[in-house]
C-alpha cells in the first residue's frame, strides 16, 4: 500500500485558493499567506478564528506547522514588526517555531460551506440562499454574503433564540434579542461576524429575524424602531467569535480530505474578547 506524498506549505495554499480563492475576498480585506516558505514540510495544520498569543501558543505547542485563521492578522496597514509591538512579537514567534500564518477571511464567508452557510445549517435553514448574492467561482452553487432561508416551522422568537444559543459556544455576551420573545419567526435573515451594514437591506427587512453580530446602539434602535412602525426583523446579535468559530470544523474536514497524511487541529480556545460581565439581568 503506498504511503501519501510527503506534503509541503504550498500544497496547503494550493488547496485553500481552491476552496476559498483570494479573488472573492472583500477589496479591503488581506488574506492568504502571511508568513513562510512553500516548500516547508507540512505535516500538522492548527485552525482557529484568530491569531492572538493563546492561539500562536496553541499551535507551537502542538508542533504545527501552520496556523490557519479566520481573521488575518495583518489587515490594517503597520509600519513596523518590531517584536515589541503586539503583531510583530507573535509573527516572530511563529517564524522562530518554523509555523506559517495562512488566513481565510471574507473568501471564506460567501461560499457554499463557508461561515454563514454553516450557521444557517446549524439552525436548520431551508433553501438557504445569499442575501447579496454574487458569481461563485463554481456553477450553480450558492455564492454571496450572508444567508435568508426559512425554518422548516415557525417558532417564537424566545425559542429561536435559544435555538441559537445551543448551536454556537457559551460565551459572557450570550445571546442578546430584541422583540417580542412570543413573536412567531420563521424567515430567518444572517450573517456571521458584523453585520450592521445590512440592516436595511430588503433581504432582511423582510424577515422576521436578522442574526449577526456587533450590532450597535443607534443602528439597532433604529431598525427596530422602523420595525415596529413598518414591519421588520427581530435583531438577535451573538458574539462575533462565536458565529465565525462554527466554520472551522467542516474547514478542517475539506482540507483533510484533500490532503491526506497531514493533521488538521481545530482550536479549543475561546477568543472573544470579553472575560466576565456584571450587572446584567434577564428581562
Amino acid at each position: 500500500m503506498s504511503s501519501a506524498p510527503p506534503r509541503t506549505l504550498a500544497d496547503l495554499r494550493r488547496v485553500a485558493e481552491e476552496f476559498w480563492p483570494a479573488s472573492t475576498a472583500e477589496g479591503w480585506d488581506r488574506v492568504g499567506l502571511v508568513s513562510g516558505a512553500g516548500d516547508a514540510p507540512l505535516r500538522r495544520v492548527l485552525l482557529a478564528v484568530d491569531a492572538v498569543a493563546a492561539t500562536v501558543d496553541e499551535a507551537l505547542e502542538l508542533g504545527a506547522d501552520a496556523l490557519l485563521t479566520h481573521h488575518p492578522l495583518l489587515l490594517r496597514g503597520i509600519h513596523t514588526i518590531a517584536e515589541d509591538t503586539s503583531k510583530g512579537a507573535l509573527l516572530a514567534r511563529l517564524i522562530r517555531g518554523g509555523c506559517a500564518l495562512l488566513a481565510a477571511h471574507t473568501n471564506a464567508d460567501q461560499p457554499e460551506g463557508g461561515v454563514s452557510a454553516v450557521v444557517a445549517e446549524r439552525l436548520g435553514l431551508v433553501s438557504a440562499e445569499a442575501i447579496v448574492p454574487a458569481e461563485g467561482p463554481r456553477p450553480g452553487e450558492v455564492f454571496g454574503i450572508g444567508r435568508v432561508g426559512d425554518l422548516s416551522e415557525a417558532t417564537s422568537l424566545r425559542e429561536f433564540a435559544e435555538r441559537v444559543a445551543a448551536i454556537l459556544p457559551e460565551t459572557v455576551s450570550g445571546v442578546r434579542v430584541a422583540g417580542d420573545p412570543d413573536r412567531p419567526v420563521r424567515r430567518i435573515a444572517l450573517l456571521g461576524g458584523a453585520g450592521d451594514s445590512l440592516l436595511d437591506h430588503p433581504a432582511v427587512r423582510a424577515a422576521d429575524v436578522y442574526l449577526t453580530s456587533d450590532l450597535r446602539h443607534h443602528p439597532a434602535q433604529e431598525s427596530i424602531e422602523q420595525s415596529l412602525a413598518a414591519g421588520g426583523p427581530a435583531l438577535v446579535d451573538v458574539a462575533h467569535w462565536a458565529s465565525e468559530s462554527l466554520w472551522l470544523e467542516g474547514a478542517a474536514e475539506r482540507l483533510s480530505a484533500r490532503l491526506p497524511g497531514v493533521e488538521f487541529a481545530v482550536s479549543g480556545l475561546r477568543t472573544d474578547p470579553w472575560s466576565f460581565a456584571v450587572g446584567a439581568s434577564r428581562l
